[in-house]
């Protein structure tokens, strides 16, 4: 396949499948239809597309479960889009990808964050350019050894066939961005994250985008399956949404998909979808010495390898 071939619809058709894919894994297990909310920019606005939310609230199993895919095209990258790219700055683009958060019902079950994305835009000299991004990372509210390690086992594996270098890379690329940095904390347990990436051509990038997107499922599907029944109290409630607020925390101070689609005049419903729908602060909480909360801080959040 020569590079000419890949066209936007191509890489569109791709991502509508792989929302309509996950979605129907989720709702199968949970028992609840989501919620299908097709959109589309008003005219006049200076961004122009559309999309669809499909989004899964007040299940037994998923509290609240978001998916979204958008294909927007406008006449300005935003400063979060050429914050490595200062040579596009102001340049014409359109920007297509799916982006799902899902926070279980159960403390036990991790929530789970699945980005996969394509950016294109027109450079100085006339020539089309355009880069990816994506990946898939865990955050559990009660650490399991054998969840962290299947998780980044499937992700070792989903990008091992385009370089022995890409999943030593992409882990600690995801390590280093999805660190709360005002708090000296990881927000989970990591897993892949690649941004601005065409160093394989735009066919072969493609490739290995198809190929987090289609692993998504398979890392975490086991994990669900095997959590979800367990039992749980009060305690354990609390810890969750304790945490989910960090979850908040970082994905209204640092992400730059959320500051990507705010700047660029992105539809405000959709670009929120990954939040739980509660969470709770407490003034300098501290889990109690050798509990479950404190493995948690000791042993699943510092930077290590799983596999």
């Amino acid at each position: 396949m020569s590079e000419a071939t890949l066209q936007p619809a191509q890489v569109a058709g791709y991502l509508r499948a792989l929302q309509n894919r996950i979605t129907d894994a989720i709702a199968a297990i949970d028992g609840t239809p989501f919620l299908r909310d097709p959109w589309e920019k008003a005219p006049g606005d200076a961004l122009q597309g559309q999309g669809v939310t499909q989004i899964l609230e007040g299940g037994p199993v998923f509290e609240r479960a978001g998916c979204g895919f958008s294909q927007v095209r406008g006449p300005r990258l935003p400063p979060s889009a050429t914050q490595h790219r200062p040579e596009l700055a102001g340049a014409a683009f359109e920007a297509m990808g799916v982006s799902l958060v899902f926070h279980p019902r159960n403390p036990y079950v991790p929530t789970v964050h699945m980005n996969v994305r394509m950016i294109a835009a027109t450079g100085a000299d006339g020539l089309p350019v355009c880069w990816f991004g994506g990946g898939m990372d865990l955050t559990p509210y009660y650490g399991f050894e054998d969840d962290a390690v299947h998780f980044h086992q499937v992700c070792r594996d989903a990008v091992a066939p385009f370089g022995a270098d890409k999943y030593p890379r992409f882990k600690n690329w995801c390590d280093d961005y999805f660190f709360l940095k005002h708090r000296n904390e990881a927000r989970g347990v990591g897993g892949l994250f690649f941004d601005d990436f065409c160093e394989l051509g735009q066919v072969g990038s493609f490739a290995m985008l198809q190929a987090v997107g289609d692993a998504f499922l398979q890392a975490y599907l086991p994990i669900v399956q095997r959590r979800m029944a367990t039992p749980y109290g009060e305690r354990e409630r609390a810890f969750q949404l304790y945490r989910r607020g960090r979850y908040v925390e970082f994905n209204l101070v640092w992400d730059r998909g959320t500051h990507f689609g705010l700047q660029s005049g992105g539809r405000t419903e959709s670009i929120l979808l990954s939040m739980p729908p509660l969470a709770s602060w407490s003034y300098q909480a501290e889990p109690e010495p050798d509990s479950a909360e404190a493995a948690l801080y000791q042993r699943f959040l510092p930077r290590r390898d799983w596999v």
